[in-house]
Protein backbone atom coordinates (compact mmCIF):
# COMPACT_ATOMS: atom_id res chain seq x y z
CA UNK A 1 0.00 0.00 0.00
CA UNK A 2 1.49 3.78 -0.55
CA UNK A 3 2.73 5.36 2.19
CA UNK A 4 -0.09 8.24 2.02
CA UNK A 5 -2.54 5.48 2.78
CA UNK A 6 -0.76 4.01 5.09
CA UNK A 7 0.13 7.40 7.21
CA UNK A 8 -3.89 7.69 6.75
CA UNK A 9 -4.92 4.93 7.97
CA UNK A 10 -2.50 4.87 11.39
CA UNK A 11 -3.49 9.12 11.65
CA UNK A 12 -7.16 8.46 11.79
CA UNK A 13 -6.91 5.61 14.26
CA UNK A 14 -4.93 7.32 16.37
CA UNK A 15 -7.41 10.75 15.97
CA UNK A 16 -10.28 8.28 16.67
CA UNK A 17 -8.59 6.57 19.89
CA UNK A 18 -8.30 9.75 21.45
CA UNK A 19 -11.62 10.83 20.77
CA UNK A 20 -13.30 7.72 21.68
CA UNK A 21 -11.54 8.68 25.30
CA UNK A 22 -12.56 11.99 25.66
CA UNK A 23 -15.85 10.79 24.87
CA UNK A 24 -15.57 8.40 27.60
CA UNK A 25 -15.30 10.98 30.17
CA UNK A 26 -18.24 12.99 28.44
CA UNK A 27 -20.28 9.78 30.76
CA UNK A 28 -18.79 11.61 33.86
CA UNK A 29 -20.85 14.92 32.85
CA UNK A 30 -23.95 13.02 32.31
CA UNK A 31 -24.19 11.23 35.12
CA UNK A 32 -23.16 14.57 36.93
CA UNK A 33 -26.14 16.25 35.46
CA UNK A 34 -28.42 13.64 36.30
CA UNK A 35 -27.14 13.30 40.14
CA UNK A 36 -27.84 17.02 40.47
CA UNK A 37 -31.13 17.08 38.33
CA UNK A 38 -32.46 13.94 41.00
CA UNK A 39 -31.50 16.16 43.67
CA UNK A 40 -32.66 19.18 42.71
CA UNK A 41 -36.24 17.28 41.72
CA UNK A 42 -36.14 15.46 45.16
CA UNK A 43 -35.74 18.07 47.92
CA UNK A 44 -35.74 21.17 45.92
CA UNK A 45 -36.60 22.98 43.26
CA UNK A 46 -36.04 20.99 39.35
CA UNK A 47 -33.81 22.70 36.86
CA UNK A 48 -35.24 24.12 33.85
CA UNK A 49 -31.61 22.94 31.91
CA UNK A 50 -30.72 19.70 33.50
CA UNK A 51 -32.82 17.25 30.96
CA UNK A 52 -31.82 19.16 27.67
CA UNK A 53 -27.72 19.21 29.07
CA UNK A 54 -28.16 15.58 29.49
CA UNK A 55 -29.37 14.84 25.89
CA UNK A 56 -26.96 17.46 24.93
CA UNK A 57 -23.87 15.35 26.15
CA UNK A 58 -25.49 12.26 25.64
CA UNK A 59 -25.34 13.17 21.99
CA UNK A 60 -21.63 14.11 22.25
CA UNK A 61 -20.89 11.21 23.65
CA UNK A 62 -22.74 8.95 21.27
CA UNK A 63 -21.13 10.76 18.32
CA UNK A 64 -17.71 11.54 19.24
CA UNK A 65 -17.19 7.51 20.00
CA UNK A 66 -18.75 6.16 17.07
CA UNK A 67 -15.08 6.37 15.23
CA UNK A 68 -13.87 4.54 17.88
CA UNK A 69 -16.56 2.38 18.41
CA UNK A 70 -15.92 1.58 14.61
CA UNK A 71 -12.41 0.87 14.92
CA UNK A 72 -12.45 -1.30 17.60
CA UNK A 73 -15.39 -3.36 15.12
CA UNK A 74 -17.55 -2.82 18.31
CA UNK A 75 -20.66 -1.96 16.52
CA UNK A 76 -23.27 -4.13 15.28
CA UNK A 77 -22.55 -6.66 12.80
CA UNK A 78 -24.74 -10.08 12.11
CA UNK A 79 -22.14 -12.86 12.57
CA UNK A 80 -24.33 -15.63 11.63
CA UNK A 81 -22.50 -16.17 8.09
CA UNK A 82 -19.44 -13.69 8.72
CA UNK A 83 -17.77 -15.60 11.55
CA UNK A 84 -17.22 -18.62 9.27
CA UNK A 85 -16.21 -16.37 6.47
CA UNK A 86 -11.77 -16.23 5.40
CA UNK A 87 -10.29 -12.74 6.37
CA UNK A 88 -10.11 -12.17 2.71
CA UNK A 89 -13.85 -12.98 2.00
CA UNK A 90 -14.75 -10.92 4.72
CA UNK A 91 -12.58 -8.01 3.28
CA UNK A 92 -14.25 -8.43 0.17
CA UNK A 93 -17.67 -8.14 1.88
CA UNK A 94 -16.53 -4.84 3.85
CA UNK A 95 -15.44 -3.05 0.85
CA UNK A 96 -18.86 -3.03 -0.47
CA UNK A 97 -21.02 -2.72 2.70
CA UNK A 98 -17.94 0.08 3.20
CA UNK A 99 -18.45 1.85 0.45
CA UNK A 100 -22.11 2.01 1.21
CA UNK A 101 -21.61 3.35 4.70
CA UNK A 102 -19.16 5.93 3.21
CA UNK A 103 -21.98 6.99 0.95
CA UNK A 104 -24.55 7.15 4.29
CA UNK A 105 -22.29 8.39 6.07
CA UNK A 106 -21.10 11.45 3.52
CA UNK A 107 -25.03 12.68 2.94
CA UNK A 108 -24.85 12.86 6.96
CA UNK A 109 -21.84 14.65 6.93
CA UNK A 110 -23.83 17.20 4.42
CA UNK A 111 -26.71 17.52 6.35
CA UNK A 112 -24.93 18.20 9.27
CA UNK A 113 -22.72 21.20 7.59
CA UNK A 114 -25.71 22.08 6.24
CA UNK A 115 -27.61 22.83 9.58
CA UNK A 116 -25.14 23.60 11.28
CA UNK A 117 -24.53 26.91 8.61
CA UNK A 118 -28.28 27.61 9.49
CA UNK A 119 -28.05 27.21 13.54
CA UNK A 120 -25.09 29.84 12.56
CA UNK A 121 -26.90 32.46 10.45
CA UNK A 122 -30.05 32.34 12.53
CA UNK A 123 -28.83 32.25 15.58
CA UNK A 124 -31.23 29.01 16.35
CA UNK A 125 -31.58 28.12 19.69
CA UNK A 126 -33.66 24.99 21.41
CA UNK A 127 -37.68 25.43 21.64
CA UNK A 128 -37.42 25.07 25.67
CA UNK A 129 -37.89 27.08 28.81
CA UNK A 130 -34.11 27.10 29.16
CA UNK A 131 -33.69 28.01 25.05
CA UNK A 132 -30.12 27.27 24.59
CA UNK A 133 -28.39 27.96 21.50
CA UNK A 134 -28.30 25.18 18.56
CA UNK A 135 -25.11 25.50 17.11
CA UNK A 136 -22.12 23.68 20.12
CA UNK A 137 -24.28 20.84 19.62
CA UNK A 138 -24.76 20.55 15.90
CA UNK A 139 -21.23 20.91 15.48
CA UNK A 140 -19.95 18.72 17.35
CA UNK A 141 -22.48 16.31 15.89
CA UNK A 142 -21.12 17.32 12.81
CA UNK A 143 -17.59 16.72 13.71
CA UNK A 144 -18.38 12.87 15.22
CA UNK A 145 -19.71 12.07 12.06
CA UNK A 146 -17.17 13.79 10.11
CA UNK A 147 -14.47 11.57 12.38
CA UNK A 148 -16.97 8.85 11.39
CA UNK A 149 -16.71 9.36 7.58
CA UNK A 150 -12.53 9.26 8.39
CA UNK A 151 -12.76 6.22 10.32
CA UNK A 152 -15.16 3.91 7.89
CA UNK A 153 -12.83 5.64 5.01
CA UNK A 154 -9.58 3.87 7.16
CA UNK A 155 -11.27 0.63 7.18
CA UNK A 156 -12.07 0.74 3.49
CA UNK A 157 -7.97 1.14 3.41
CA UNK A 158 -7.61 -1.53 5.42
CA UNK A 159 -9.79 -4.39 3.82
CA UNK A 160 -8.54 -3.43 0.41
CA UNK A 161 -4.84 -4.28 1.71
CA UNK A 162 -6.33 -7.42 3.23
CA UNK A 163 -8.00 -7.97 0.03
CA UNK A 164 -4.84 -7.64 -1.94
CA UNK A 165 -2.32 -9.80 0.43
CA UNK A 166 -0.81 -6.49 1.35
CA UNK A 167 -0.97 -4.94 5.13
CA UNK A 168 -1.66 -1.44 6.26
CA UNK A 169 0.58 -1.62 8.75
Amino acid sequence: MPKAIRLYVKWVDSLSRWTGIFAMFLLFALLGILLYSTIMKTWFLPSLWTVEAAQFVMVSYYLLGGAWTLKEGEHVRMDLLYSRWTPRKKAGVDLVTGLAMIFFLGLLFAGGVASSYYAWQTNEHSFSAWRPPMLPVKLIMTFGIFLTLLQAAAIFFRDWATLRGASIE
